[in-house]
């Protein structure tokens, strides 16, 4: 049988090093991506490592990973050490091997869970607690494998990292002074501290007299705690309200426009979470929150504290019924299989004035501005010239676009405008399928969207200051 790993002495290279590389490795985006430049690592892969929380893990399952990706893994993985200024760890792996017996190998650390509040530490276990770890593991501890086999593993290991366990939670990644000098002036002012102030109101349980068609949106709790934690790390001063009528949702909004600090913030956010239709989404009690009506009253004559100031809309919810069912790629590899378990998302988500504030003081005319602008909202969902789709959530692990949000802005907020943020969103979103087989729901698709009306880069600059 054909070995398609790493060469065994390489392998052990690894093993012998492996205590240092978890206590000193720095594993960031650079070195993750020089890894899958060199296709040692998937996307799926890169994502499930930066996913981790603590550098000890990230270490760790680096090195989990390594000794199956094939014979140039092991020279790919040092070149990338020496191109992020760790070149003392790759001269350490390809040092001589020394025979004292002190060195620890891989197998012999595990990440302990540490309670809630604690940094992650590497504990030293027993060749005795490793054996009983292991015992009732499910996956092979060998990595001699044969093609057939190692390609089997590795479609597995892809497909499943598209819907982790629980949302991506690494901390987000902060802007560079050089990054911010270099775009700061041909993009929208985002130097306020704190940047702005997030709203989030996010219908999860819905009143079953008043609107007995609208099933509890299991998961959205999720999603409301995860823009919470994600906008707050980008320096938002956020706020989440949970389950509200359309008239409770509408007063809100309006108390939020007429927020005076608006005027010392540099933009502000907003994310609605519920049913919804084409055009509105619903209050716990079965009534429509007209889309429109939202923005309106962000637009330059309803709120302008807020003029030439970017304006951010985030919609998690159906935009009709019709479930996207996908059509076949004729012109890429089949795939049949779906990555991971996923659920479609139950039911439906988805004059005086005004001569006033045209003229000066000495009847000058002042600038003026339409009556939309700056403005920028994506949407779980596509609205379409005949149809309009459904947006889908997993019941554990909350709604498609917001998971795919979340790890966008971690990620790449740093250095990429929002728009194409939200690009990123839509390739992701559309790789995705639902998985439930005997369902009409088995390989449903969707497919996220946004508008704009910017008129400038929107850079995020998160954690500079």
């Amino acid at each position: 049988m054909l070995e398609c790993g790493m060469l065994e002495r390489d392998r052990q290279a690894l093993r012998r090093r492996s205590v240092v590389l978890c206590k000193q490795m720095v594993v960031d985006e650079l070195l993750i991506q020089s890894l899958q430049a060199d296709n040692i690592l998937t996307e799926g892969m890169a994502d499930n490592i930066m996913a981790e929380q603590t550098a000890q893990k990230r270490s760790f399952r680096l090195l989990q990973l390594l000794p199956k990706r094939g014979p140039r893994a092991f020279s790919s993985f040092c070149s990338a050490l020496r191109d992020t200024e760790q070149q003392h760890l790759g001269d350490l792996l390809t040092q001589s091997p020394e025979k004292d017996g002190k060195e620890t190998h891989l197998e012999s650390i595990q990440p302990e869970e540490e309670p809630e509040g604690q940094a992650g530490r590497l504990v030293m276990q027993t060749p005795e607690k490793k054996r009983e770890r292991y015992e009732d593991s499910s996956v092979p501890l060998s990595t001699q494998e044969g093609i057939v086999a190692k390609r089997a593993r590795t479609q597995e290991f892809m497909e499943c990292s598209l819907d982790a366990d629980s949302p991506i939670n690494t901390p987000v990644l902060a802007c560079t002074r050089d990054f911010y000098l270099s775009h700061c002036q041909q993009s929208y002012r985002m130097n306020s501290l704190p940047r702005g102030f997030a709203l989030v109101i996010s219908n999860v349980t819905f009143d079953p007299c008043a609107a007995p068609d609208l099933d509890p949106r299991k998961g959205g709790e999720v999603d409301d705690e995860v823009l919470r934690k994600v906008f707050t790390e980008l320096d938002y001063v956020v706020t989440v309200h949970r389950d509200l009528t359309a008239q409770g949702m509408r007063t809100c909004i309006e108390n939020f426009c007429r927020r005076p600090d608006h005027r010392t913030m540099d933009s502000c956010v907003v994310c609605l979470l519920s049913h919804g239709v084409e055009g509105g989404v619903y209050g716990t009690d079965g009534q429509l929150l007209q889309l429109d009506w939202v923005f309106e009253a962000f637009d330059n004559a309803h709120c302008p504290l807020l003029q030439n100031k970017p304006k951010m809309f985030f919609i998690q919810a159906c935009r009709g019924e019709e479930m996207d069912c996908g059509v076949e790629q004729i012109d890429g590899p089949v795939r049949t299989c779906s990555p991971s378990c996923e659920q479609r998302d139950a039911g439906r988500e988805g004059q005086g004035d005004a001569d006033s504030r045209q003229r000066g003081d000495m009847g000058r005319p002042r600038i003026k501005l339409p009556q939309r602008s700056d403005m920028i909202c994506g949407y779980a969902s596509l609205k379409g010239q005949r149809i309009c789709t459904a947006a889908m959530r997993n019941t554990k692990r909350g709604s498609w676009f917001i998971q795919e949000l979340n790890t966008a802005l971690r990620l790449h907020a740093r250095d990429t405008h929002l728009a194409d943020i939200l690009v990123q969103v839509n390739g992701r979103i559309k790789e995705r399928e639902g998985y439930a087989p005997g369902t009409a729901h088995h390989r449903c698709k969707e497919m996220s969207e946004f508008t704009s009306s910017l008129c400038k880069d929107l850079f995020l600059f998160p954690k500079y200051q």
